[in-house]
């Protein structure tokens, strides 16, 4: 992937590969869109460090290659992941009752919607641990529209989310390519912190939801 993904780095094209990755992985979760942003930051972040010794080499009279640019990845992913859970949102919204029953048959997707609920009305930090859990960002996305949770508590915790997530792995991608250069040992170490981040963060999920938690009122505002 880091010479596929390497070969796209002078181009505009990694940023559509980016932003269709992170939008489409709220309904396939299997894509690597963690990946795929960490191996673009580590390949621009080696590239870069290429890129300013040929400029210095050639007195920066020369053009030399283009490297993506590290603030408009992490724009290009926050805002692909906000789309993506709006989607979702919407889509879980006009699911009716097919989709009700199907939430309702899902312990986890159940389980979720009750710690949403409290979390949206205390602050909505459920919103931003689950965009670092495996498949995290579908149960919050989908839940909250199913349960008719207001757009203007979920549309700026999601916001932040995909922010926070878009940034953290971008600069393990940076570091990790600064560090190390674009290796696959770099790219390695980048990915496990995520995995990690992502473990870290489906554990905070699966703590049992309080009777306070499960009482908590629902808000049901047309979005």
């Amino acid at each position: 992937m880091l010479e596929s993904v390497g070969a796209l780095t002078g181009s505009p094209w990694i940023y559509v590969v980016v932003a269709l990755s992170v939008l489409l992985d709220v309904f396939l979760p299997v894509l690597p869109s963690g990946v795929l942003v960490i191996t673009a930051a580590t390949a621009a972040a080696a590239g870069s460090t290429t890129v300013a010794g040929a400029a210095s080499a050639a007195g920066a009279a020369e053009q030399v290659p283009q490297v993506p640019s590290l603030l408009a990845l992490i724009l290009c992913a926050a805002s692909a992941s906000v789309l993506g859970d709006l989607v979702a949102y919407r889509l879980a919204w006009r699911g009716g009752a097919r989709l009700d029953r199907a939430i309702a048959r899902s312990r986890r997707l159940t389980s979720a919607q009750e710690r949403l609920g409290t979390a949206l009305s205390r602050g909505g930090i459920l919103v931003i641990i689950a965009r670092f859990a495996p498949a995290g960002r579908s149960v919050v996305s989908l839940g909250a529209g199913a349960a008719h949770r207001d757009v203007k508590e979920f549309l700026p915790w999601s916001a932040l989310a995909g922010v926070a997530w878009a940034g953290y792995s971008v600069g393990l991608g940076y570091f990790g390519g600064q560090w190390l250069g674009a290796t696959w040992v770099a790219t390695g170490i980048s990915v496990l912190a995520l995995f990690m981040a992502g473990a870290l963060a489906a554990y905070l999920m699966r703590r049992p939801v309080t009777e306070a938690a499960a009482a908590a009122p629902a808000t049901t505002t047309t979005p």
